[in-house]
Parts: C-alpha cells; sequence; structure tokens
C-alpha cells in the first residue's frame, strides 16, 4: 500500500450526534431542511463507499459583490467590484444505528440546530480529555447572562480555570487526549493530540472510509462505556430538569411572566454554541409568529417579547421555540452572509420559583439552583483526603500546646522550620500581625495545624490559609519579610526565593472525641467552608491537603523553642 503522509490520512473535523433521526437515508433526508437546500442548488449524492447509510449534500454559496464593495466605493471614491463564493459539504451517516453528522467550509449551516446532541462533545470531553492539560472552556453561571471564556494554549489543569462550581455550567472543553486508539493518535505515537467538546467534537479524523468508520466507533464506545475524570465529573453534576410535571409548571409560569408587559425579569444571553458568530455578526433578522422579519443590528429583546405577548395564552412559549434569530455578516442577510440561524428562545434567561425551589432558563432548557451544590460539596472536600496522604504528623499529647506541638514536629524533621507566632506584619495595617503558616516544609510547602472541637476554629484556619496565599501572590513586601525571617529563624539554612509563592499547603487538624479524620467526620459547616476554600486557592494555583493528626495521652514536655530542625533545606 502507498505510504500517505500524515497530514493526507486524518483531517480535523467537527462531528454532530444527531437525535431523533432514523439511521435510514431517507430518514436523514427527512431531518434536513429541503426547502433551503432546493434554494441553494445542492446536489445530493448517495456516498457508497462508506458502505454504511448516507447522505452527502454539496453546494456553492454566491454573492456577485462583496458587501463591503458598496460602502468602500463611498468612502474612497474608487469603484471596486469583488465577487463572495462559499462552499459547503454535508456528510450525514449512520454507524451502528446512531446518525452523525460532519461539516465542510459552510457546511454546518445545513445542519438543523435542534437535531443537534447537546453534550455529545462535551461528554467524549470530560472522559478522555487530560484535566492537566485543558486548553480552554466556555462556561454560563445560573441567573448572571454572562458567559466566561477561559484560553490557556499550552493546557492548564482544570482548577486554574475557575470553572468548577455548583452554579456553573460548562459548555465546551477543549485540551489534550490521553492515548487513545484513534487514526491520528496510531500514527502520532508520543505526540499530544487535542480536541474541542460541547455540542459537537471537532478532532482529527480519519479521511478514508474504514479509518473514518473505525474512529466514530471507538468515539461511541467511549461515550458509552468510560467513566469521566475524577477531576472532570463535576461537569456531569449540574443537568436539565428532566421531571415532565415540574417542566410543565415552569413553563406554565414562564408563558404567563410573557403575556404581561416587560418587567425587567427576562434579560438577553448569547446562546452558547453562537458566542464566536456573534463577534461577526451586524445583523439580525428576527421572525416570530409572522410572515415578517424585523432586521436589527443587534438582538432587540423589546420585539421578542412583543411578538410573544401577541401570541394567545399556552402559545407565547411555543411561538419563542418555534421563532428564529439569524445573524448575519451584512444587512442584506442573503444566504451567503448568514452566520447562524438560533431559536429566538435561546436568546432569553429568567428565573421561576416554585415554592422554594429556584428554576433558571438558559440556552431553553430549564435548571434547578442548587440541585448539584450538596454533591459538588461533598465531592470537592473528598479530593483533599488522598487515601495515601504525602506526609504524616506525630501523636499530639493531651494537655500538649499547640506551640510546643509544633517546636516538636519541626525539631523531630530534619529541614522543617516552626513559624508558629512568629508573624508577618499586615500591609493593610502594619501594627496587625498575620500568621503565615505554623510550619514550613523544605520544598516551600505551608503547613497549617489546628486542634478543633468545633466549627469555629476549623472556619479560623480555612481563611487563615486564604489570607496566607492572597498576601504571598499579592504583597512585594509581605514576601520579602517571610524570606527574610526564614532565613534569620533558620540561622541562614532555610533559604526561600525571593519571588517565593507557596504552590500547596497541607492542614493538618486533630479533630476532638471524633477518632480518624475523613470527609465524613468534618463538620457540615465546615466542609461548606474548606470547599469554599479548596476552590478559591486552587484558582490560585495552590493545592490543598487535609491530614489528620492522631490523639494521644500525656507525656513528657517537648522543648519550647521555636527554630529549624536540623539539615534545613535550601530552595532556589
Amino acid at each position: 500500500m502507498e505510504a500517505f503522509p500524515l497530514a493526507s490520512l486524518t483531517q480535523v473535523r467537527t462531528v454532530y450526534r444527531l437525535s431523533g433521526v432514523s439511521p435510514t437515508t431517507e430518514g436523514m433526508l427527512r431531518a434536513l431542511d429541503l426547502e433551503l437546500l432546493d434554494g441553494l442548488g445542492a446536489e445530493l449524492h448517495e456516498p457508497e463507499a462508506l458502505r454504511v447509510p448516507g447522505v452527502y449534500v454539496t453546494c456553492a454559496m454566491e454573492r456577485t459583490e462583496a458587501p463591503w464593495c458598496e460602502p468602500m466605493s463611498r468612502t474612497t471614491g474608487i469603484t471596486v467590484s469583488e465577487s463572495v463564493r462559499r462552499t459547503a459539504a454535508l456528510l450525514l451517516l449512520a454507524v451502528d444505528a446512531t446518525v452523525y453528522a460532519i461539516g465542510c467550509d459552510q457546511g454546518y449551516r445545513l445542519i438543523p440546530d435542534h437535531l443537534k446532541d447537546k453534550r455529545f462533545g462535551l461528554s467524549f470531553a470530560i472522559r478522555q480529555m487530560d484535566p492537566n492539560l485543558i486548553r480552554g472552556a466556555v462556561s454560563r453561571s445560573l441567573g448572571q447572562a454572562r458567559t466566561d471564556i477561559s484560553l490557556v494554549p499550552q493546557g492548564a489543569p482544570v482548577p486554574l480555570l475557575g470553572i468548577r462550581d455548583h452554579s456553573r455550567i460548562v459548555r465546551s472543553l477543549g485540551g489534550y487526549l490521553d492515548d487513545l486508539p484513534l487514526t491520528r493518535s496510531r500514527y502520532r505515537r508520543g505526540k499530544a493530540v487535542s480536541a474541542q467538546g460541547g455540542r459537537g467534537l471537532r478532532i482529527a479524523l480519519g479521511v478514508e472510509p474504514e479509518a473514518l468508520l473505525s474512529d466514530l466507533r471507538t468515539i461511541a464506545r467511549i461515550c458509552r462505556e468510560d467513566i469521566p475524570h475524577q477531576e472532570l465529573e463535576f461537569v456531569d453534576h449540574i443537568v436539565p430538569v428532566s421531571d415532565t410535571e415540574t417542566l410543565d409548571d415552569l413553563d406554565r409560569a414562564l408563558d404567563d411572566r410573557l403575556g404581561r408587559p416587560a418587567d425587567g425579569l427576562i434579560s438577553v444571553s448569547v446562546p452558547s454554541e453562537h458566542h464566536e458568530v456573534h463577534a461577526k455578526a451586524t445583523s439580525y433578522l428576527t421572525q416570530i409568529n409572522s410572515r415578517g422579519a424585523l432586521r436589527s443590528d443587534d438582538f432587540d429583546l423589546g420585539y421578542v417579547l412583543a411578538r410573544a405577548r401577541l401570541a394567545s395564552p399556552g402559545r407565547r412559549l411555543r411561538v419563542l421555540r418555534e421563532g428564529t434569530v439569524t445573524l448575519a455578516r451584512d444587512r442584506g442577510a442573503r444566504v451567503v452572509d448568514t452566520l447562524a440561524v438560533t431559536s429566538a428562545l435561546g436568546w432569553l434567561e429568567t428565573s421561576v420559583s416554585l415554592g422554594s425551589r429556584r428554576f433558571f432558563l438558559m440556552d431553553g432548557e430549564w435548571y434547578e439552583a442548587g440541585a448539584a451544590y450538596v454533591d459538588e460539596c461533598r465531592a470537592t472536600v473528598s479530593t483533599l483526603f488522598p487515601a495515601a496522604p504525602t506526609v504524616s504528623f506525630p501523636v499530639w499529647r493531651d494537655g500538649e500546646s499547640e506551640n510546643t506541638y509544633n517546636n516538636r514536629v519541626a525539631g523531630d524533621r530534619p529541614g522543617w522550620l516552626c513559624l508558629d507566632t512568629k508573624n508577618i506584619a499586615n500591609p493593610l495595617r502594619r501594627r496587625d500581625q498575620v500568621e503565615i503558616c505554623d510550619l514550613l516544609m523544605p520544598d516551600g510547602t505551608l503547613v497549617l495545624v489546628k486542634r478543633a472541637d468545633g466549627s469555629g476554629p476549623l472556619s479560623h484556619l480555612f481563611n487563615q490559609a486564604r489570607v496566607a496565599v492572597e498576601l504571598l501572590q499579592e504583597s512585594a513586601q509581605v514576601r520579602a519579610d517571610l524570606v527574610a525571617k526564614a532565613a534569620r529563624l533558620s540561622g541562614g539554612a532555610f533559604l526561600l526565593p525571593d519571588d517565593y509563592t507557596p504552590k500547596r499547603i497541607v492542614l493538618a487538624v486533630l479533630l476532638k472525641n471524633r477518632g480518624s479524620l475523613t470527609p465524613d467526620s468534618v463538620y457540615g459547616f465546615s466542609q461548606i467552608t474548606i470547599a469554599q476554600t479548596a476552590k478559591a486557592l486552587a484558582a490560585r494555583g495552590v493545592t490543598v491537603e487535609v491530614v489528620g493528626i492522631p490523639e494521644g495521652p500525656a507525656e513528657g514536655r517537648s522543648p519550647s523553642l521555636c527554630g529549624a530542625g536540623t539539615d534545613a533545606g535550601v530552595l532556589g
């Protein structure tokens, strides 16, 4: 067989999984907008080489004169006429009774939006993407009508992106993949392969028929059989409301609200899958319950609500679901200028309460506020208690003070430094003092120690951790003071870098009368505060580990002088 270069063996494509489409040639044809295809002069083909049911559509989208020609001729006095020609290709194919769609160039616009499985690409991403090499994320916060986009070209751990929150819905993830048997991986051994997963999955797929089918089957198997990465499973914690009775109540409440004069309770938010085309659009064509349409320079919320109010009770929400908002490059809004056709409802955000429960409408779906709160807190806390802790602590003797215990730990461990009560001036008020940590490990890890018989001491401990990290990251004076204090107390043996900032914090805790320390043994209020602390520090690039301290009977007293252990470490 003739050897082909890698570029010809695979090609980066965006594949969608379609819902509610019969896996037959006839079923796939019925799913398409045949009137649109006829208007484009599209050609229909049957891709027999694939040996699976399929439909292949190709067409050209032409405009005799580019939209910039006329206004620029008025600006410059120079008449120039350049035509525009865009191409489109769409392949629909059924693989093992599942229908997939792959668009080339403008072909993605030929795929009816309501048929796309909204979680297909994301489902693959949370199972196969390396959680330490996430390159980008798109997320939405319930009730804030805001889209947050994070981009890290070289990849970063999930916590640094700040997307893990019980009220945040992740819509898309991009990053590097774990090793998997796709065509690109087989020919790029040892090299990272990237992908972007949201509603669709953008990934390098095989070009040859057998390779493409094999890749699609592998992707389907991963989505069906593999479990999400532990660091990414939180993405699945927030899902749309599915209870039909609750959905009916929410729809009735919104339909009633749509019938009243605008009161500011409904706001605008760009549909998640269209934030890129939204940035390019200069013209909007809104058509709701009418043959006519409004052409505007931006999305017109007032017009949308007015059209909904004109509908009869019980039909207002329906006309918004069926209504469309077309985004275009130019006010001409011809087919060649169209960027996307969206549901009018997808642009609206609002909240509805049913008794004590609060719900939010986002991207045309309902979500319950706080539905994932408990599970997310528990999941976050559980990751802070590793089965095999990286460090262990000796018994804390009954009657032994915290300062005495910390001195004993530092004295028994080479390279450790006790900083208990060795405070730093607070840059906000120099007369006040701040304790950065109780112990400093040779690798620069901060250790905070606490004996607690309730949630109060633990809350103080967690707040101390946040304050210490923020001051060391934000205040040059605090960094300089800590570096100087560590060098002085160790007699010049413990040398921190001048620009030192912590990368890890260990919270060493003795819970009185509660046995061994586990996530379940921590007080309920403290579970909430420690989860909040861990997320805040993770967003700053600092990992948190919680380690238990065993409790023991009183014994002989230990040295009281606070200083460095022998053979102190040097950080550079």
